[in-house]
């Protein structure tokens, strides 16, 4: 059986910090803060505006779902789902295109 490739973790937010910090030449407590906003910029705008963007990211939009009628797994009830509003996340091209390479 063939060896498993090593899946390394996903960077914590300490080390986002650090690696913001070292690369932009500010100080952690100051890159923590400019995260900090961005977060609370990117929460308001897509709550007020239902559509925020991050240049080279992607896109968070307020998705409407409708209501519809699920089954309970269980025992196979059919349960009505009420309609809610969701936060969908679209990735843009550009991300895309640096992560997976360029599309055929």
């Amino acid at each position: 059986m063939p060896a498993t490739p090593a899946v390394s973790k996903p960077m914590t937010k300490a080390q986002i910090v650090t690696q913001l910090a070292e690369k932009n030449g500010l100080t952690k407590k100051q890159a923590a803060a400019f995260i900090e906003s961005l977060v609370d910029l990117a929460c308001k705008e897509t709550k007020k505006n239902k559509k925020f963007t991050l240049p080279g990211i992607g896109i968070l939009k307020l998705n409407k779902r409708k209501a519809r009628v699920g089954r309970n797994p269980a025992t196979g009830e059919s349960i009505k789902i009420p309609a809610k509003t969701t936060v969908k996340m679209t990735v843009s091209k550009a991300a895309k295109d640096a992560i997976l390479g360029p599309s055929k």
